[in-house]
């Protein structure tokens, strides 16, 4: 069985930065896709970043300020997160195993989901 689980959100002041961690256990395609998505209220699931075999892509909103990188010895995904803006608030998400093809930030082509981790950015 699979189990996604993200840990290292919380609440930082405009300017900060956060590391966010992505641990999948039971999936051995470590070279799969990993991503982060969010969520903001009342807003739809965006992707944020994503990291694969190949490299990696980030939504613009992001590019510059958030990092995604991976141990594929510990089948984890990370995200650095700096200079946070009071837009960058929300549930943030790990998807693994990219199940169809097409755009990376759909959020319907991922199979496996955490549960979601709160950022919080503070003016």
């Amino acid at each position: 069985q699979v189990h996604v689980a993200e840990s290292g959100g919380g609440s930082v002041q405009v300017g900060g930065s956060l590391r966010l961690s992505c641990e999948v256990s039971g999936y051995s395609r470590t070279n799969g896709f990993m991503a982060w998505f969010r969520q903001a209220p009342g807003k739809e699931r965006e992707g944020v970043a994503v990291i694969y075999s190949g490299g990696a892509n980030y939504a613009d909103s992001v590019k510059g300020r958030f990092t995604i990188s991976r141990d594929n010895a510990k089948n984890t995904a990370y995200l650095q997160m700096t200079n946070l803006k009071p837009e960058d608030t929300a549930v943030y998400y790990c998807a693994a195993y990219k199940a169809s093809a097409g755009a990376w930030s759909v959020a319907d082509f991922y199979k496996y989901w955490g549960q979601g981790t709160q950022v919080t950015v503070s003016s």
